[in-house]
């Protein structure tokens, strides 16, 4: 009896030990707020354990799984705006290599709604989220929310689903209304003083400033790109003869000199006020964050793909954008009453007439701003706009300057010809984006940078006069000014030549999709040779992929389990994700090592499981989660729930040596920096199943 017992001590502690990786870092709580007598928030409070991170909705295309919330329709209320979410600490990653936005300790979402009768809704959603630590990330996570709205009255309430703190969804002064719980008033002041002490820690401190210096830094960079696009329009055909002549109305048509030097100073105001105004006025329409939003949206990606290329052409001659003649004529007839009123209709005017050539730029300019979100259209336009302005003020003041403009001619539409290849260039940057978030693979690596290749290779041969289009005047000869361009864009394109092979391409990193989004990872020939071996498409298995560094993978759990058997070698379980930051550092920085890479290669079948894929599982495979009892919907489901069943943990990157009998050779281990640690630990394993 007492063996009996001991055994089943022992069997407790031994579950216990192993339930432990089970990790559940976020809970979530819901509550109501009500705004007006129709008018409630539904706020769902994420409450994160320390040392992990959530996501913000809105992560860059190719990065990180985003928080995702969905809501079942209902007639009972209709949405009013976008959801909101709690300001997050944003830093740049080095391994995806963009800003990511995520929360630490807590984050706040907010759904308003619109009752459109009389009676209460129950709302029912669901959020998707991913969190990391440090070391691991864990797979995607599905939570059910329900919001429990009460009918309409005139005493503000605040209703709330569970027992878990909502701090920030309480009023001051909670009442009791049917089917509400009442929330402990000192249960509430206690933690929104454990809150303000979060919020003041030096870590906090840190977080902030960071985000604030990267906001910092990325509207200072919307602004030098625009400043520059801003001298770029100055340089076409339609505002560049503007110069002297409106320089030279000023200063004849003015009594004085200050006077004309004062008249072009407010006339160059007037250009930046109305290119800011448009800036403000695509903010505000849209809303500060909206615009990013967008900018991360596939459809939104496309249409960008799609306006970009029209201005390409616009440029290239096909056609010209133009605002109705209409426009023009009145705005000219306001200018001819003078004064301030008047200067500023001269500004309009040359807004409207230059169009043609400044829309495609400004356009574009808007576009690249949207994806920063917040203010950066208003920013983007006043460099646009002050770039514009700085020649009418200047050559107003020193009109001898104008001696040394150079004269119009065709040079003008080799400017116009040379933005739009830049155009059209930057608009396959776009549908790589949606094509990314979709995963079509229809614009992989190889074909993204053939398009690149073609585009700048055309704008070299224009350059040195092989091509011409249709507004170009007779080429004579060549200036040297061109002759230089025209090889630097030349030299720019053969550099590109060798991504096609595998090349880094660090000079364009980030326009491109990663290497990994290819159709080989090493380009043509689509194996590498290198230390630890190499693979061959003689010996390249069925079902199998090339993985990092050309090791022969597989994403099938049982299709590298056979393989294994049939070729009389160990399986390395890799459970990763492809948000998995920490997934890719052992990627990059230990699984390359040579000693390591070569038992990788050699003595080990590689199984990669990646837990957050998203495409859904194929037909007659729908199971039901043994955890949650939900049907699965995607592969990665599928995956993480093996992990958690088989091995009683669910964070990534993690690691399984077995052998064929689906035994384990040593103990599972997680992320492992350590090419040393790393190293022995597959040695013993390896030496276990040669035993």
């Amino acid at each position: 009896m007492k063996k009996i017992f001991l055994l089943l001590l022992l069997s407790v502690i031994s579950l216990a030990s192993v339930q432990s990786q089970i990790l559940d870092p976020v809970k979530w709580s819901t509550s109501v707020k009500k705004i007006s007598e129709t008018e409630y928030d539904l706020i769902a409070k994420a409450s994160i354990e320390d040392k992990w991170h959530l996501y913000s909705q809105e992560v860059p295309p190719d990065g990180p799984l985003p928080t995702l919330f969905t809501f079942e329709e209902n007639a009972a209320y209709k949405s009013v705006g976008k959801i909101k979410e709690s300001k997050g600490i944003t830093e740049k990653d080095p391994v995806f290599d963009m800003l990511i936005t995520f929360f630490a300790n807590s984050a706040t979402f907010t759904k308003r709604i619109k009752l459109t009768g009389n009676k209460g809704a129950t709302v029912k959603g669901e959020v998707e989220f991913m969190v990391c630590d440090d070391t691991r990330c864990l797979p995607p996570a599905y939570v059910d929310l329900v919001f429990e709205v009460p009918a309409p009255q005139k005493t503000e309430t605040v209703v709330t689903t569970d027992n878990t703190d909502n701090t920030e969804a309480a009023e001051e002064t909670p009442e009791t209304v049917e089917g509400t719980v009442v929330i402990d008033t000192l249960l509430e002041t206690n933690e929104v003083v454990k809150d303000t002490v979060k919020a003041v820690s030096d870590e906090s401190l840190t977080a902030l400033e960071q985000n604030r210096k990267q906001d910092k830094k990325g509207l200072w960079t919307i602004f030098f790109i625009a400043f520059l696009s801003g001298f770029a329009a100055l340089l076409t055909p339609c505002v560049f003869p503007m110069i002297p002549m409106t320089v030279s109305f000023f200063t004849k048509q003015s009594k004085t000199r200050a006077t004309g030097i004062r008249n072009a100073i407010i006339y160059g105001i007037a250009i930046i006020v109305i290119y800011v105004f448009l800036g403000a006025i695509v903010t505000w329409v849209f809303g500060a964050d909206a615009l990013n939003a967008l900018s991360t949206n596939v459809w939104f990606n496309v249409l960008f793909f799609l306006l970009l290329v029209v201005f390409a052409f616009s440029f290239l001659g096909a056609f010209e954008i133009m605002l109705p003649n209409s426009w023009a004529n009145k705005v000219d007839r306001q200018a001819d009453r003078g004064g301030l009123i008047g200067i500023f209709f001269m500004a309009l005017a040359l807004a409207i007439v230059s169009f043609s050539c400044t829309g495609p730029i400004v356009g574009t300019l808007l576009v690249e701003a949207a994806s920063k979100g917040g203010i950066a259209p208003f920013v983007g336009m006043f460099g646009f706009s002050l770039a514009l302005a700085l020649p009418f003020a200047l050559f107003a003041a020193f009109p001898g300057w104008m001696n040394s403009l150079p004269k119009s001619g065709g040079w003008l539409n080799t400017v116009k010809v040379f933005l739009g290849f830049l155009e059209l260039a930057l608009a396959f940057k776009f549908l790589s984006n949606a094509d990314l978030v979709l995963q079509l693979h229809w614009l992989e690596r190889e074909v993204f940078l053939a398009i690149w290749i073609a585009i700048f290779g055309a704008l070299a041969l224009y350059l040195f006069g092989k091509i011409k289009l249709p507004h170009d005047s007779p080429l004579t000869h060549i200036s040297v000014g061109r002759l230089s361009l025209g090889l630097v864009v030349l030299a720019f394109t053969v550099y590109m030549v060798p991504g096609l092979w595998g090349a880094p391409l660090k000079l364009i990193s980030g326009f491109p999709p990663a290497m990994n989004y290819s159709e080989s990872p090493y380009g043509v020939g689509y194996t590498k040779l290198g230390s630890g071996g190499s693979s061959t498409n003689q010996d390249f298995p069925e079902g199998a992929y090339l993985g990092p560094h050309d090791i022969i993978s597989f994403h099938d759990y049982e299709d590298g389990l056979v393989y294994a058997k049939k070729v009389g070698k160990p399986v390395l379980i890799d459970f990763t994700g492809h948000a998995c930051v920490n997934c890719r550092k052992m990627e990059e920085r230990v699984w390359s090592d040579p000693k390591i890479l070569n038992l990788l290669k050699e003595d080990i079948v590689l199984i990669s499981l990646y837990v957050d894929d998203k495409r859904p599982l194929p037909d007659g495979e729908e199971i039901e989660s043994k955890i949650s009892g939900k049907k699965l919907r995607y592969i990665g489901q599928k995956w993480s729930e093996f992990q958690i069943l088989k091995y009683k943990a669910n964070a990534q990157p993690f690691y399984v040596l077995m052998d064929h009998n689906e035994e384990n050779l040593v103990e599972p281990v997680g992320y492992t920096p350590d090419i040393e640690e790393y190293y022995g630990w597959l040695q013993k394993g390896v030496g276990a199943f040669k035993k």
